[in-house]
């Protein structure tokens, strides 16, 4: 039987990733299981999600998921290279994935794979370096992507668009690890990554906005998900926008000595300092962010940054894959699916927040990050008695029959 791996942040679910799911499912058959790994209550551009990972996982599993993993966090705040191989082959040690589902712009896998060999290969680097060191004031994508226009022409303009990007890191840590999936990819349509739709579905950007402005989202979603997020605003755990938690935020920021902005990933090249230098003087999070912004680096590095500071991410925290597997929800098949699980997976799978303390040093420490993250991420609800700490080691795996 073939199972459907997916990677995802569903910020907040809608119907384009119904529809990723929907047409994945038309190409492997109607008894393919889907399993996804997912984001959690911080996402992959250094900010909030909209709602918490536990509603998140909900609304996807009423949606077409089967089961949902939780990505920890020191691999949701990693680089499109750090994220995807840490998502990647958590789908892969769970032992019963056979295929990676992924959206794209190119619609088709073959050009996606050529890319990936290019940025595999070990001589690539001087090429990017070279360009880097060319022109001071462009970006890393951008050298990068000047440089494989070099090797293989048109083919580079893939590189531009943030689906295709992404793809071609999860098929760069398939390559890597030598893992055992299969990649298909279903193309995206509907309004890119912080653009109006003119057509087709509307993005996670677009209904993200329209919450922030307290507008209904109920034509831009599906029922299933609609029904739980309409649940969360009720019960005053949404939708957490980033001016909620930006004084705990910047509390936090300000309290870290310079050791603790020197050990954060990204930190060479005196970002550290620029970071650190920013964090004790500026008023909001979007100035911390603009005043430590270099040419050379992208806005969401250094929005990754100021998270990974305030959320106690160290450089090494995300080295190789997540060391468990979380499961947030799941569906009767899904269920069915952990059984499997529990003599194939190469890592545990925690059913049971309590069993943590069962398990090794490492795990306990992913946890506990990912623990104290739901605390700060829960001081943006509005309803004052959902902010309890703990919740982390309360709340366990949402399991809807059907």
């Amino acid at each position: 039987m073939s199972v459907i791996g997916i990677v995802a942040e569903y910020n907040p679910f809608h119907y384009g990733h119904m529809h990723h799911i929907t047409e994945t499912i038309k190409q492997l058959g109607e008894d393919c299981p889907v399993v996804c790994v997912m984001s959690g209550d911080f996402i992959q551009r250094g900010q909030a999600a909209v709602y918490s990972k536990f509603a998140r996982a909900e609304a996807a599993i009423n949606c077409g998921a089967d089961l949902v993993l939780e990505l920890p966090l020191p691999w949701t705040l990693s680089s499109a290279e750090g994220f995807a191989r840490g998502a990647v082959g958590l789908l892969a040690a769970t032992g019963v994935v056979t295929h990676l589902s992924f959206g794209s712009e190119c619609g088709e896998v073959e050009p996606l794979e050529q890319l990936a060999e290019l940025l595999l290969n070990p001589l690539f680097v001087n090429d990017i370096k070279a360009e880097l060191n060319s022109d001071e004031g462009i970006s890393f994508a951008v050298a990068r992507q000047r440089a494989a226009a070099k090797k293989v022409g048109e083919l580079a303009c893939q590189l531009e668009t943030p689906n295709n990007i992404l793809a071609v890191e999860y098929l760069k840590a398939i390559f890597d690890r030598s893992l055992h999936l299969t990649p298909i990819t279903v193309q995206r349509f509907g309004s890119g990554h912080d653009s109006v739709a003119e057509s087709g579905p509307r993005s996670a950007s677009e209904i993200r906005r329209a919450l922030a402005a307290g507008g209904d989202i109920i034509s831009s979603v599906p029922t299933g998900a609609y029904e739980i997020y309409m649940r969360e605003n009720k019960l005053g755990r949404g939708p957490v926008l980033d001016e909620n938690l930006e004084s705990a935020i910047l509390s936090r920021l300000r309290m870290l000595d310079d050791a603790a902005f020197a050990a954060l990933p990204d930190a060479g090249e005196g970002l550290n300092f620029r970071l650190a230098g920013a964090a004790r003087e500026e008023s909001t999070v979007d100035a911390v962010v603009a005043a430590a912004k270099t040419k050379r680096y992208a806005l969401s590095r250094i929005r990754r940054m100021t998270m990974c500071a305030a959320l106690g991410i160290k450089s090494e925290d995300a080295q190789g894959i997540p060391p468990y597997a979380r499961v947030l929800a799941a569906t009767q098949r899904g269920c069915a699916l952990l059984r499997e699980m529990s003599t194939k997976s190469q890592v545990p799978v925690i059913t049971k927040p309590a069993s943590v303390r069962e398990l090794d040093d490492r795990c306990k420490y992913i946890f506990n990050v990912c623990s104290a993250a739901h605390d700060l991420y829960s001081l943006g609800y509005t309803a004052k008695a959902e902010r309890r700490g703990g919740a982390d080691w309360r709340i366990s795996p949402k399991i809807v029959n059907k």
